[in-house]
């Protein structure tokens, strides 16, 4: 499936991804090696600091292309269900 997004801004988020995937794998050890608590829950909060910034990033695009489209698309039936997806999505960041 395309959501027109850039092949450049795709690339850059995997690799963000990749990069939080090496911190978790890191934290692991961590953990193996019997570390100090201190070090391995200020790790723990570098990786959610980092996955809230990739899911703003993939949340903006989201925004920019897939809301946008529907909306400008004049399909007010797709509209609606964006518009759902995202009030949906919020509801559970809630939780």
């Amino acid at each position: 499936m395309n959501h027109d997004h850039s092949p450049e801004r795709r690339e850059a988020k995997v690799k963000r991804l990749n990069r939080i995937a090496g911190q978790v794998q890191g934290i692991s050890r961590m953990v193996a090696e019997d570390r100090y608590c201190i070090d391995i829950l200020t790790q723990m909060q570098a990786v959610k600091s980092a996955l809230a910034r990739a899911e703003a990033e993939i949340l903006r695009d989201h925004a920019a292309h897939c809301v946008r489209d529907a909306i400008t698309g004049g399909d007010a039936t797709e509209t609606q269900a964006k518009v759902d997806e995202l009030v949906a999505l919020f509801d559970r960041a809630r939780r």
